[in-house]
């Protein structure tokens, strides 16, 4: 008989695909997710003044481009700057710092202490929500070590760390001198380094005199994404100019819309996918499958409750049924009618 210690710990795929998880984290909504993330810039390219900005508009709950923010505890461990500095850029910032905006201007090595640095101070505030670290060379071993195994080990206990306590965990670093055609390559370090990331980030410059930069982004949970920003010189603040994600959203906006016109007709409605997408488009002028749809329909659980439709999945006689509701449909007589449109029960509600 196998030891319990070393048997795999597996699950099969149909009873994943019917478990109802839930949906991914966000600090700063589409844009930050929870776990590790590492955020690289030229030296003195503007990185800090960002994420201190960040830093006190997730305390307040405030929006970050007019993207909604998870309020919360934030900490900044500002490991280059002193408490003056620090306090001069929050007066530049801003008129009003929450008791909830912590930093620090020292901290233990990931060998002395970091993470239970880090761990003590979220069992403290349990709301915690966001932690940065600026700048992560200061927290590395003292290692010649510069191979790609040590970069992926050291980047593995952060994440497993931010993974444990259900945070942000961000990471300032520096880029290499070199330019490359793919900015992620430019992460000073080996590919070790972003590529046990969650999401990574890079602020690029094409020129060190302008005022305006490229953040580029990509992960696991985010789609890849370009924001055009311009850095206020009087505020001292990155501004968004252009987003391109928002070109990229729009097939997801069609669907939406498709479904929250047919949602209301008939406010909760289970089908199979097949027969959902001939329902809200029939002639095929979307050019979606049943598997692209579902998939679909699946990425975007968060953007449709945010608009007041519901999603889950489950199977019945056979087939995988998406389940959509409309939440303020609770007042309709109908409401609590739910609809399962299949060969044996085709729909009865027009177009």
């Amino acid at each position: 008989m196998a030891d319990e210690k070393t048997k795999l710990a597996v699950i099969d795929g149909e009873t994943l695909m019917d478990m109802k998880l839930p949906p991914t984290k966000f600090c700063v909504d589409t844009l930050l997710p929870q776990g590790l993330c590492i955020l690289g810039g030229a030296s003195k390219i503007g990185k800090s003044w960002w994420v201190l900005d960040l830093c006190v508009r997730i305390a307040k709950g405030e929006p970050m481009w007019d993207l909604k923010t998870t309020g919360g505890t934030t900490l900044y461990l500002c490991l280059e700057d002193t408490l003056r500095r620090v306090q001069n850029r929050l007066l530049c910032i801003t008129d009003e710092v929450p008791p909830n905006a912590f930093f620090a201007t020292s901290a233990g090595t990931l060998s002395d202490g970091l993470c239970e640095q880090i761990r003590g101070f979220v069992k403290e505030h349990p709301d915690t929500v966001f932690v940065a670290v600026d700048t992560f060379q200061i927290v590395r071993n003292n290692s010649i070590d510069t191979s790609y195994a040590n970069d992926y080990e050291e980047i593995r206990i952060l994440k497993q760390l931010a993974d444990e306590l259900g945070i942000c965990l961000l990471l300032v670093h520096h880029l290499r001198k070199m330019n490359d055609d793919d900015p992620m390559n430019m992460i000073s370090g080996t590919t070790g380094l972003s590529g046990a990331t969650d999401s990574n980030f890079v602020l690029r410059k094409s020129q060190r005199r302008e005022n305006t930069a490229t953040l580029y982004c990509t992960g696991r949970d985010i789609p890849y994404r370009e924001l055009a920003l311009e850095f206020d010189g009087e505020d001292h603040v990155w501004k968004l100019l252009s987003d391109d994600c928002e070109q990229k959203e729009q097939p997801n906006e069609r669907i939406l819309f498709l479904l929250s016109e047919l949602l209301r007709r008939q406010p909760e409605i289970s089908a199979p996918a097949k027969a959902l997408l001939e329902k809200i488009d029939p002639a095929g002028a979307e050019g979606l499958t049943p598997n692209s749809f579902s998939h679909r329909i699946r990425k975007s659980v968060d953007a449709l409750r945010r608009n007041g439709i519901t999603v889950s999945f489950r199977k019945s006689n056979g087939d995988r049924l998406i389940c959509l509701k409309r939440v303020d449909g609770v007042d309709d007589p109908v409401a609590g009618n739910i609809v399962t449109i299949g060969p044996e029960n085709p729909p009865c509600f027009g177009v």
